[in-house]
């Protein structure tokens, strides 16, 4: 297969594939419509319904935008996530678990040669403007502003030096302003923003778009499996086996991913904040991973752009935010946390892992699980447990057995409905912090939480007793190549 170091180089590698990858030239408007159009042909998750799982989509005329294309949808399939990392679907977890614990750093180069430089604009520049250079569409008509959803965010640490990436909410607010959202506590550039500001100093940062969807992946590991010093870009190096390149930027001590389509450099301030729907007054900001739109925060930090550099011709990427490409993107590196930890408790039981598309990659885990032994027993719920531990903003888990699917939801439901008794089976583990962003985390839906983001976390147990295993043998069929009577297509 042909090597993937780039956004144009796993374009590449789809288009060899049918049904992975679609274009389009009729044009299209960014505000609403880009988003509005792939709802229908591949957007999945928990985008509200008439939705699919469908190809990544690469939009040839933008409307106001004419060198640039934008393509969305990139990773909204587990398929097309397992072709574009050169593994299989059922592995993913597993492959970001070794890439984790064996990390490839990343690499300078020359800037000169770096294709994210191709073009450069300037924010002193006359026109200057980053809503017309950058196509960056709004997911609805409601939504705070364009917004950049799949930028890949790079500070360090202004006293160690430590360097970390990850995505975060960025919305465009003027000619050179972005507002940049921060789930509290839980980002480790929150955390170099904050001694920053502390210390009243900007925080240089870049802003790279339309990378290697391995960097993509990568970003989105957490705590405590990325610990503060860890550098996720060593992951997308060890899923590539060689270390991912870097360039100097041109106006801010800080580096950039080279091969971008997009960078943009400049500056965290301090002490400077806006309301993130300043321009729009809707009160919204743009759908979330739950499905709902989330609330415009009304204090969120600016960056003060400095320049925008892209290649010829540049590739926006971008996504919808409940789709099944935050699925992708959170899941699977939750995954992967959740095999590392319960597999240094207990080795050989956890069979695998998967973070359902319908808790849009964060709130639900279904655990595959092999009691071996009578003390296996309980073991299972101590899976559990590490799993929350493992992933903080886990709401829901369920274990089923070696003999369920865990990616078929048919199958776990089956598990639900006959192995499984509510009086008995279910753990509930109240008062825990979870994430802010599902509605129901909220004191006006339950008086008792003591804070929004507060969660009664539940385990489902539809596994079978160690003892009673021999009750719940499912049908046993004749094991058969059925290719002799009806072959498969090619």
């Amino acid at each position: 297969m042909k090597k993937i170091e780039d956004l144009r180089s796993a374009i590449e590698v789809l288009k060899t594939v049918p049904g992975q990858y679609q274009e389009t030239y009729v044009p299209a408007e960014p505000h609403a419509e880009i988003s509005g159009i792939y709802r229908y042909v591949g957007a999945g998750g928990t985008v509200k319904r008439p939705t699919k799982t469908g190809p990544a989509l690469l939009f040839h005329n933008v409307k106001g935008h004419e060198d640039a294309k934008v393509l969305i949808g990139l990773l909204a399939s587990r398929e097309r996530v397992a072709l574009l990392l050169q593994d299989r679907p059922e592995h993913l977890g597993f492959l970001l678990k070794e890439a984790v614990q064996n990390p490839i750093p990343p690499v300078l180069t020359d800037s000169g040669d770096a294709p994210c430089h191709q073009v450069v604009h300037y924010a002193w520049e006359e026109g200057f403007d980053i809503r017309r250079l950058i196509p960056a569409p709004t997911n609805t008509p409601e939504d705070a502003g364009p917004y950049i959803t799949m930028g890949m965010c790079y500070a360090s640490d202004v006293e160690t030096k430590e360097s970390d990436i990850t995505i975060h909410r960025l919305c465009l607010q003027d000619k050179d302003l972005i507002s940049m959202y921060f789930v509290p506590g839980a980002r480790h550039l929150g955390a170099f923003r904050e001694k920053a500001e502390a210390l009243g100093k900007p925080l240089p940062i870049s802003i790279s778009i339309g990378v290697d969807p391995a960097i993509e992946i990568a970003s989105c590991f957490e705590p405590p499996t990325t610990p503060m010093g860890y550098n996720e870009l060593g992951v997308a190096g060890a899923i590539r086996k060689e270390g991912v390149k870097l360039t100097d930027c041109l106006t801010i001590e800080e580096k950039c991913i080279a091969n971008a389509e997009y960078v943009i450099e400049g500056e965290l301030l301090p002490n400077t904040y806006v309301r993130e729907d300043q321009n729009t007054n809707t009160g919204k900001a743009m759908p979330e991973f739950p499905g709902y739109t989330g609330a415009a925060n009304p204090k969120v930090p600016l960056i003060k752009v400095k320049a925008v550099t892209h290649r010829k011709n540049p590739i926006m990427q971008t996504c919808i935010g409940p789709s099944e490409e935050h699925v992708n993107m959170a899941g699977i590196p939750t995954e992967a946390s959740i095999i590392q930890m319960v597999e240094r408790a207990m080795p050989g039981r956890l069979k695998n892992v998967y973070c359902h598309s319908s808790g849009g990659g964060k709130y639900m885990a279904i655990l595959q699980f092999e009691k071996k032994s009578p003390s296996d027993e309980g073991r299972q719920r101590q899976a559990a447990l590490l799993a929350f531990s493992a992933f903080s903003e886990l709401k829901h888990i369920i274990l089923v057995d070696e003999d369920v699917d865990p990616f078929d939801t048919n199958d776990v439901l089956f598990a639900l409905n006959t192995r499984y008794q509510g009086d008995v089976d279910t753990i509930f583990i109240p008062g825990v912090r979870c994430h802010p962003l599902d509605p129901s985390q909220r004191t006006y839906y339950n008086p008792c939480l003591r804070d929004q983001g507060i969660s009664c976390k539940t385990i489902f147990d539809c596994t079978v007793p160690y003892e009673l295993k021999d009750k719940f043998i499912r049908s046993r069929f004749l094991e058969l190549d059925p290719t002799h009577w009806v072959p498969e297509k090619g």
